[in-house]
């Protein structure tokens, strides 16, 4: 196989799949276009809107394998002309981080943050995060429709991301603003165009809080960030820049998006809901159940092959990007009993999914996330335990954008109080 990517090389339902794939029409339901591909395509070539060809895998086992697979470089860098044509020059200001770098420049940069993102700093935000979590809501209306998506899921991690890095309060929504816009999910002229003007802001002022970080340090991640050495030194300032971009970004809009996910499917499925809210251990043990049947980070970030790699009889050619969908492979059959059935008392699931990725580049954040989600759902259901959706769930509308690295909902309105 070539990057030429010739459609006979598919049969034919896995060609038509491949092609939905590329689609907005599939974005309202994609699970049963990935479950043609696992069983027709597990490795398929796709041609997304970026116009650069990339390799998709669905099945469990091979996207476990690859998430760890050396050969599959997260160094982007390597993969420059691809990397230009799809997120444009302006962006590799951002990523000289964790999540963009192999070993050994990865172990350096994520044993640093490590050394300062910390279990026993994530456990001193609970009492924040609960304080956060009871502003946000003190300020829904119960007297009419509230869209949870802007006024509680995407506040609550932003401003506890935030408050973990040390922005100031009166800052976050612009930063936020910049953050949304680099994470944006278009590739025309248009938003290529507003993607570098606040890839621009953003840097500046990262740069700027870091220079007043140095100046008054506190007791924020960034400031340890700025001080923190490890064997081999301390963080460059481009470094240091990066990782506070990829930290913000991270913290905040994949845990919002999966808060939403986590909402919705409790209120459509009540005896789900009744099960899920029983007491604390059961609600951490539902979340885990719903980062398999909905994660919200539904494609991982690109990889590219180091070498030609043949995998289940299709080859990978040397610099061909490629995606790993954890959203297919968290349904695979062969791994999960009726795996397109949500059951919050399914067991193990925790240990098996891959929401939070898998190996070296498993979630830095993972603990934090969980942290959130859990005082998010135990607050919200115990201030209303009768709060419910205002359409019909198979109205809920879905982002559109094709092939998109988040599955999330447009809005969530409810009412918070049907009483």
């Amino acid at each position: 196989m070539t990057q030429a990517f010739a459609s006979e090389e598919l049969s034919s339902e896995g060609a038509a799949a491949a092609a939905s794939a590329c689609s907005r029409e599939f974005r309202a339901d994609p699970h049963p276009v990935y479950a043609t591909l696992r069983a027709a395509a597990p490795v398929c070539p796709l041609s997304p809107p970026h116009g650069v060809e990339t390799y998709l895998i669905t099945r469990y086992d091979d996207a476990r394998a690859a998430l760890a697979d050396p050969r599959l470089s997260k160094d982007m860098y390597g993969a420059i002309d691809a990397y230009h044509r799809i997120f444009g020059d302006s962006s590799i200001a951002l990523d000289d981080n964790m999540l963009f770098s192999d070993p050994p420049k990865h172990t350096r940069l994520r044993r640093i943050v490590s050394s300062t993102f910390t279990p026993k700093r994530v456990e001193s935000l609970r009492s924040r995060i609960q304080k956060i979590t009871d502003d946000l809501l003190d300020r829904c209306s119960t007297s009419e429709p509230v869209d949870l998506l802007p006024d509680f899921c995407f506040p609550l991690p932003l401003n506890v991301i935030c408050e973990l890095l040390g922005v100031p309060e009166h800052e976050r929504k612009q930063a936020q603003a910049w953050s949304s816009t680099v994470a944006r999910t278009g590739f025309g002229p248009e938003a290529r165009k507003a993607l570098e003007v606040a890839e621009g802001n953003l840097r500046d002022y990262l740069v700027e809080l870091i220079a007043r970080k140095r100046q008054e340090p506190d007791d924020g991640l960034l400031s340890a960030l700025v001080t923190a050495r490890d064997r081999e030194g301390s963080l460059t300032d481009h470094e240091l820049v990066s990782t506070a971009w990829v930290l913000l970004f991270a913290g905040h809009k994949t845990t919002a998006y999966q808060i939403g996910n986590a909402v919705y499917h409790l209120l459509s499925r009540p005896e789900q809901k009744r099960l899920a809210l029983r007491d604390a251990s059961a609600t951490a043990e539902a979340l885990e159940e719903i980062l398999r049947f909905e994660t919200s980070v539904e494609n991982a970030t690109f990889r590219y092959a180091k070498e030609d790699i043949v995998l289940r009889d299709t080859l990978i050619p040397k610099g061909a990007l490629v995606q790993i969908s954890l959203t297919a492979a968290n349904r695979d059959p062969e791994v999960y009993d009726d795996p397109d059935r949500m059951d919050v008392r399914r067991p193990n699931v925790q240990a098996t999914h891959l929401s939070f990725g898998h190996g070296t580049h498993y979630c830095i954040g993972a603990p934090l996330a969980r942290l959130e989600m859990q005082t998010a759902l135990t607050t919200l259901f115990g201030r209303y335990p009768r709060m419910a959706l205002t359409g019909a769930p198979e109205d809920a509308r879905w982002l559109t954008v094709p092939f998109p690295a988040f599955r999330g909902l447009v809005e969530l309105p409810v009412v918070l109080d049907p009483s």
